[in-house]
């Protein structure tokens, strides 16, 4: 975990490792023994669609699981999707606004499997219209939820699953400065 400042606020940025578990131990700590009031996730997701493009930058409205995660920890009766939490997603829509930065706004899956064996999108997948996958967002929102916390998910498409099109490592190292950006901006307003 790193804390500095960007503009003169105090940001801290860490990562938080893969998957639901992980990022539910990490986010819960934050929440409650650092005292955090919000967490933006940034991260890449695969896209389900052609319609979306690589670079493309994705604010979640909800993440959609199989997961147990929430039933487990919380004692929630299953629910399949969380939304996003607080204000933040209202304030990054508003940042990339001011920034002419294009976003979309839309649901996407939290996926505790990488390598899904099978073709096809997975029926929670087609149930919620979700457009890319990722691991994490699920659990997050979850905990900001209980926490009565703010959290958000940021993510930039780096995979195509339909059409196998995909950032290269070195376009990765400069092509998340984008979201990067929109989010340290979108931090400066709460």
């Amino acid at each position: 975990m790193y804390t500095g400042t960007y503009k003169g606020k105090q940001v801290s940025v860490g990562a938080s490792g893969m998957g639901c578990p992980s990022i539910g131990i990490y986010s819960f700590e934050l929440f409650t023994e650092y005292e955090a009031d919000c967490i933006i996730r940034i991260g890449t997701c695969g896209a389900y669609t052609s319609k979306l493009k690589l670079f493309d930058l994705i604010n979640a409205e909800y993440a959609c699981s199989e997961s147990t995660y929430a039933e487990c920890a919380f004692g929630w009766k299953k629910k399949d999707r969380y939304k996003y939490q607080g204000p933040a997603f209202d304030i990054i829509n508003a940042t990339a606004k001011e920034l002419n930065q294009p976003l979309i706004e839309a649901p996407i899956h939290s996926s505790d499997v990488f390598y899904r064996q099978g073709k096809g999108k997975p029926e929670i997948v087609k149930k919620h219209k979700a457009v890319a996958v990722e691991m994490e967002s699920f659990a997050l929102f979850s905990n900001a939820r209980f926490l009565k916390k703010t959290a958000a998910c940021l993510l930039t498409v780096s995979d195509i699953i339909a059409t196998h099109e995909k950032i290269s490592a070195d376009e990765r190292e400069k092509a998340l400065a984008p979201m990067m950006k929109l989010a340290l901006e979108s931090v400066l307003k709460m």
